[in-house]
């Protein structure tokens, strides 16, 4: 007889609980705080996303959970300090779906612009820059294309934008000889500052293309590894010593192989 889910989730509580047992837990697990769990929510969630793009229902499956054991690991951590545990978090959210959505749970529908706000405990005119309020809280967490990118569509449905896409390649070449220029200098402080512009004027780009900047860099990392791998095979592993021209060579049979194969 399948489990129920409230059963499944309460034995993945006690698991954790037993792992931060101070008497008979793991030490790994019990060394750990919120901070220093940061990188593995990352890691977690992005891996919960290669599996919607490439993984099958198994995979999806296995980094759920994965995610799952991060959340159930904190609300344990702060449960031990009294702050909040599980079920607060459970009714937290639950009770925001429900305000968020009136027209579903039959409240007074507003605008989401409206909800928002009450939820920060301030409205726009309390603020000298509402919209930069707003973004500053919307982009916290976010990665940085991903934020970009949110950034970006704000700005421009406010009013801040290009007349056209011309505009837009105009300001990539003006960064990009920036970057040149901050390069050249040696300062790494003003070259790195120079490499964000560069980022974020292509995000713009991409955003007037209808294209998604994360894909794509996404997919650039899965291509680029096919192809690495099919010279390392090539090569027996062996990339030391080997001339450009040699490594070119095998970089573009591995990529008419991969298109061959994908005809």
């Amino acid at each position: 007889m399948a489990t129920s889910s409230s059963d499944a989730l309460q034995h993945l509580v006690q698991v954790v609980a037993q792992l931060r047992d101070p008497q008979d837990g793991c030490p790994w697990d019990l060394e750990q705080t919120h901070r220093s769990l940061v990188p593995y929510v990352l890691e977690e969630a992005h891996e919960v996303a290669d599996a919607i793009r490439h993984g099958s229902d198994a995979d999806l499956e296995d980094e759920l959970g994965d995610l799952l054991l991060q959340v159930v690991l904190h609300a344990q951590i702060a449960r031990e300090e009294k702050r909040f545990d599980l079920d607060s978090i459970a009714r937290a959210i639950s009770a925001k779906m429900v305000r968020r959505h009136p027209h579903v749970f039959g409240g007074t529908p507003r605008s989401w612009d409206a909800i928002k706000a009450e939820e920060k405990g301030h409205q726009a005119a309390n603020s000298s820059s509402p919209l930069s309020d707003h973004l500053a809280d919307k982009v916290r967490g976010l990665s940085a294309l991903a934020g970009a990118m949110a950034i970006s569509r704000k700005a421009a449905k406010a009013g801040f934008e290009w007349d056209d896409i011309d505009g837009v390649w105009g300001k990539v070449n003006e960064e990009l000889e920036e970057l040149k220029e901050a390069v050249a200098s040696g300062d790494q402080r003003h070259a790195q500052e120079e490499l964000g512009d560069v980022l974020f004027t292509l995000v713009n780009v991409a955003r007037w293309c209808g294209l998604d900047p994360e894909e794509g860099l996404a997919g650039t990392n899965r291509r680029f590894l096919d192809r690495f791998s099919r010279v390392e095979t090539a090569l027996n592993g062996d990339l030391q010593g080997r001339s450009i021209q040699e490594l070119e060579q095998h970089w573009q049979q591995a990529k008419q192989a991969i298109r061959s194969e994908q005809a």
